[in-house]
């Protein structure tokens, strides 16, 4: 009984991946912006194992009714604004991206459900040339800002409208 389910894991993990995906994401974790909110984000490190460039082209997940990749640009006098990255994100071969609080990230608005400490928000990347990797991402309410500038939890999200591209 149990070599068969270690046989149904093993070819389920093998069907969930391209054979040549060269993708591995690392320090996942997920957070609201505040308790009760509708927005959330994800980050983590995506490391390219692999000989060639990749790139993340988008994002998607049940949580929300929408999921976008998102970033931050500096608009200089200290003032940043959060806006799609509707071109992805470079994985460089042999490198790493980091999808962290302040700067890229992925982005929930409209969740379907609030975002509960220890709970798993599955999230579906897709890439250019790894294809479409699902990650269970954890919520960690508590997580302190580790890795990138500032922190999410300052971000003005009141300018959002559901439906419409961010400004």
């Amino acid at each position: 009984m149990y070599a068969k389910l270690v046989l149904a894991g093993a070819c389920a993990l093998a069907l969930s991946t391209p054979a040549d995906a060269d993708i591995v994401v690392s320090d996942a974790y997920a957070r609201a912006s505040m308790p009760g909110a509708r927005t959330g984000a994800a980050f983590m490190v995506i490391r390219n194992t692999g000989a060639e460039d990749d790139r993340l082209l988008s994002v998607s997940s049940d949580a929300a009714a929408r999921v976008e990749l998102h970033s931050h640009i500096d608009q200089g006098g200290g003032v940043m604004k959060m806006r799609e990255a509707e071109e992805g994100f470079a994985i460089p071969a042999h490198g790493d991206h980091a999808l962290a609080r302040g700067g890229d990230h992925v982005m929930f608005m409209g969740l379907a459900a609030p975002f509960d400490d220890g709970a798993e928000v599955s999230v579906t990347l897709t890439f250019e040339k790894a294809g479409d990797i699902v990650v269970a991402i954890p919520v960690d309410l508590e997580r302190m800002p580790d890795h990138g500038a500032g922190g999410h939890d300052g971000m003005d999200h009141g300018k959002m409208k559901m439906g419409t591209p961010s400004e």
